[in-house]
């Protein structure tokens, strides 16, 4: 037979049951899709090193989320209808990489130089479509950097619109930190890290 306490106890424990149930914690999700960069991107770059967090350019680490979980997808976007498969497209030595700060997607006047030059090869070659892939090095979040790396593929876009190149022929991809092409954990090698490539095929 229960007594008065004990009807009391059990009533106390059920409401919390009930309260800490209805109060778990939601999944966090973080759009891996960042805001486009307002305007073309410009050529005044940062100060510091080439690179930045993964393929990216500079900044403060301070901007990161804490935290870190599996990687998502990679994310990728095109002006011109259905994105077409990145295994469809190849490099060409033609096309050189450009390079960030740290935590930073703005073009660097030394990277503009290059960005002209694989403009005018891509405008004298117009039967090509082009891939541009945002890269970072292993400092930040997966989704941060997956962030990041898109917002240099943009600003790397832009810049090849403004020269002339037409937008329907080019996509976008984001790798974050997922496809290094130097694994030691230093800063040359994470300057290595923090860019956008170029990949083509024909139309």
């Amino acid at each position: 037979m229960f007594t008065r306490g004990r009807i009391g106890s059990v009533a106390a424990l059920l409401v919390l049951i009930v309260v800490m149930a209805s109060c778990a914690k939601r999944p966090a999700t973080i759009a891996a899709s960042a805001p486009a960069p307002t305007g073309v991107a410009g050529a005044t770059g940062s100060s510091g090193g080439s690179g930045g967090s993964g393929s990216t350019g500079g900044g403060t680490t301070s901007m990161q989320p804490s935290g870190s979980t599996a990687a998502p997808a990679p994310t990728g976007s095109t002006t011109g209808g259905a994105r077409p498969a990145p295994r469809d497209f190849a490099a060409v030595s033609d096309l050189k990489d450009v390079f960030f700060d740290f935590d930073k997607y703005d073009i660097r006047p030394t990277d503009a130089k290059m960005l002209d030059a694989n403009a005018a090869w891509l405008k004298s070659h117009d039967n090509m479509l082009v891939l541009v892939e945002g890269h970072c090095d292993e400092r930040g979040t997966n989704e941060y950097n997956l962030a990041l790396g898109e917002r240099r593929a943009k600003a790397t876009m832009n810049y090849l619109v403004a020269q002339g190149v037409q937008a329907n022929r080019i996509t976008i991809i984001s790798y974050g930190e997922e496809r290094p092409v130097c694994t030691e954990h230093t800063e040359a090698c994470w300057a290595k890290n923090r860019r956008a490539h170029f990949l083509i095929k024909p139309r």
